[in-house]
């Protein structure tokens, strides 16, 4: 049992260290997304021109009418002072072709007082990498690969990636299990009384385990630090692997999973199977229409906050309004803000999504990203997993060089003896 453990722990953790060393690192990173980009992008996030806002619904207006070849599908319906409006966009689709144009970007920032656009850029944008996209390359690395579209689907690099963090949620516990001393076999000539005399002393057998031995080799001290920090940070480590898993696969097996278990509310994104990627729904209903039918269902139920952002996302032909103040699109302990989901088509209130409400498996669900990015514990959360990420890149580095000194001294043993063979007719 525990030599096929270690065979699996062994080819597993070799497959998925490269991956995990990119998504650890790319993940202590984007956990400061938007200070970096704002930190390396003023010209772009901070406004120009002092002033009240003018509506946002219009200046996306404007934005589609300077360039035909785009949707706005994400506005802020609301600006902090000194900030610029980002606005998303998608392509249209070129009538002449039945595809989607390519116009080369799909985020604008605007000048909320003037309407000026202050730059254009590709949010995830793979090459050239430039000062703009830098942080949002990152991001997307960090949980699609950049994979390219392949027969109409871009979702290869994500499925990956999930699939890598379901093997990685299995090793949690094949490595775990392995760093637990052997139970002392029984032998004939050793009375039963001494055998449970050992038994007795495990921790002390296992305390060696979350130890860093540093008057040691460099191979045992490269191997106590693969085995101790996965030790001292196994609960946060299979936490990022679980909701690594479950960010990635939430619809394909994530969410099937989880109705098995306890009842899931379901939302549209559930119930509607998305349109094919060249063939996007166009709404019948306005932005303006979608936020006034939102805001009047809002107001119904008691919420108090005022309407935050609206998207549409054209694979399912629906708007979401997200009711948030200024500066709060985290909402409560990262897990978000209240959000509505309207038909895109006649602006039926399709369903709605409050923080920390619902089944228990609602709640799971939607303490999937919090628990990810941190964000659940606040800017300490965000703080641990930014070092979480240097341990998850150093853990795997650590496991493929264990492997690698290994292989290196059998090499020499097995040269050795070749060596020492006398040749035939000698």
């Amino acid at each position: 049992m525990r030599q096929a453990a270690g065979l699996l722990h062994r080819w597993v953790g070799l497959f998925i260290a490269g991956f995990l060393i990119v998504t650890g690192l790319t993940g202590a990173v984007i956990s400061w997304d938007h200070e970096l980009d704002e930190w390396l992008n003023p010209h772009l996030t901070e406004a120009r021109v002092p002033g009240p806002a003018l509506p946002p619904l219009e200046l996306a207006r404007a934005v589609e009418a300077r360039d035909p070849r785009v949707r706005a599908t994400f506005v802020p319906l609301s600006v902090e002072p000194g900030e610029s409006l980002a606005i998303f966009v998608q392509p249209a689709v070129d009538p002449a072709t039945g595809r989607l144009y390519e116009p080369g970007y799909n985020q604008v920032f605007l000048d909320p007082a003037t309407g000026e656009e202050l730059g254009r850029r590709e949010w995830g944008q793979a090459w050239p990498i430039s000062r703009e996209t830098l942080v949002s390359f990152l991001y997307k690395l960090h949980f699609s690969l950049h994979m390219p579209e392949v027969w109409g689907i871009d979702r290869w690099g994500i499925w990956l990636l999930g699939g890598i963090a379901i093997l990685w949620t299995i090793d949690c516990f094949i490595g775990f299990y392995l760093t637990l001393p052997p139970r002392p076999a029984p032998r004939r000539d050793r009375p039963a009384a001494v055998t449970r005399q050992l038994s007795r002393g495990t921790w002390a057998r296992w305390k060696p385990a979350w130890m860093i031995k540093r008057s040691g080799s460099s191979y045992r001290i490269t191997f106590d630090i693969h085995r101790a920090v996965s030790l001292w940070t196994w609960a946060l480590l299979l936490t990022l692997a679980f909701t690594g898993f479950s960010l990635n696969l939430y619809r394909e097996v994530f969410l099937p999973l989880m109705s098995q278990v306890s009842q899931l509310s379901p939302t549209p994104f559930m119930e509607r199977a998305p349109a094919p990627l060249h063939a996007p729904i166009a709404p019948r209903i306005t932005r303006e229409e979608a936020v006034a039918l939102g805001q009047a269902e809002a107001s119904r139920r008691g919420w108090a906050e005022p309407a935050g952002s609206l998207f549409y996302a054209p694979g399912f032909g629906l708007y979401g309004l997200r009711f948030f103040q200024p500066g709060d699109e985290h909402g409560a302990a990262g897990v978000g803000p209240p959000l509505l989901y309207l038909d895109g088509q006649d602006g039926r209130i399709l369903g709605r999504q409050e923080p920390w409400v619902g089944t228990a498996a609602d709640i799971f669900v939607q303490a999937q990203f919090p628990l990810h990015s941190g964000r659940i514990l606040g800017l300490p959360g965000r703080i641990l997993i930014s070092v979480m990420g240097v341990v998850v890149a150093v853990v795997s580095a650590t496991g493929v060089l264990i492997w690698w000194r290994k292989q290196s001294a059998r090499s020499r043993v097995a040269r050795r003896r070749a060596a020492m063979v006398p040749a035939p007719g000698e």
